[in-house]
């Protein structure tokens, strides 16, 4: 159907997804046109195995994520105060855990939305902002703690596909073939190659940018671990305690520096290229409105409760 078709990255997806919401607003362009422009917080959840769907909060739309224990996610941008910026593009992102019949269960498992309050600390996330890749990290990272994960890991082999948990080394490469009939022993060179192959072939700019986000990423990202990798190599290089080991240890900490400071310059580049996707036109979307009078009256139950902010 159109909701799983051209417009969103699942119909180039090899492995199965959770299956769309049952409901006859599937099936209407407006209902359409927010999967669309929430594909990229559905997409890696349902590749999971979460079936996910789409429904108006308070003042915004938002992204409901069933979990195998009856609990539920709520993943949407902050409610109060409302926001003019466009569904599925956001400030920033909360998401919350919460269950129908346990209101001692609720928990914030993710908040980059920027504090209304300019005295009050931020919480480490916010510095991501609208990104959503940390936020599926936060949520992979979290249900797999809580054994909710119905797949543990993306069985895709997408550049983007995330581990069940973070870690905080390199990420891992790409599967390389072996064209030579034996391993290279040029592991970290063949990876990148290839994800710059993948970036050659990549087929939107929202695609581009997850692969920007493997170089990019402040923590796990390549500039980040090639700074670490550097810094370490001075400190090597100290450890002869000669005159030319200082000296390098100089140099390789200087190059760590540089490369710190290309990432810093860089940090915006892969929200910058996302923001080049073309959106396909559709009709406006009220974005604040309580009830939107475009849209047809909404058929969804609305029995279950909702987080505010």
């Amino acid at each position: 159907m159109a909701a799983d078709g051209a417009s969103t990255p699942d119909a180039r997806r090899a492995a199965p997804l959770a299956p769309l919401p049952d409901h006859r607003n599937v099936d209407t362009p407006w209902w359409q046109e927010l999967w669309r422009r929430h594909a990229h917080i559905t997409t890696p959840l349902r590749e999971h195995g979460l079936e996910c769907d789409i429904e108006f909060g308070l003042s915004a739309y938002i992204v409901r994520v069933s979990l195998p224990d009856d609990s539920y996610l709520i993943i949407g941008p902050p409610q109060e105060p409302s926001s003019d910026r466009p569904p599925g593009d956001p400030e920033g992102w909360i998401a919350t855990r919460e269950h129908p019949d346990d209101q001692a269960l609720f928990e914030v498992v993710y908040d980059s939305a920027p504090s209304a309050d300019p005295g009050a600390p931020q919480r480490p996330e916010a510095r991501h902002g609208g990104s959503a890749q940390p936020l599926i990290e936060a949520i992979d990272h979290r249900l797999a703690q809580l054994g909710l994960l119905p797949l543990a890991g993306s069985p895709t082999g997408n550049p983007h596909a995330l581990p069940a948990t973070p870690t905080h080394h390199a990420p891992k490469a790409p599967d390389i073939p072996d064209t030579a009939g034996r391993a290279s022993v040029y592991v970290c060179g063949d990876a990148l190659r290839a994800l710059t192959d993948q970036l050659n072939g990549a087929e939107s700019h929202a695609d581009a940018a997850l692969l920007l986000h493997q170089i990019l990423e402040p923590t796990d990202g390549l500039l980040a671990q090639l700074g670490e990798f550097f810094e370490a190599a001075g400190e090597k290089a100290k450890e002869a305690e000669e005159d030319d080991g200082f000296d390098l240890s100089y140099d390789l900490a200087d190059a760590a520096a540089e490369i710190r400071n290309l990432a810093e310059v860089l940090h915006v580049a892969e929200d910058r290229m996302r923001a080049l996707t073309p959106l396909v036109p559709a009709p406006r979307l009220p974005y604040t409105p309580a009830r939107p009078p475009s849209l047809p009256p909404r058929a969804l139950p609305s029995a279950q409760p909702r987080h505010t902010r």
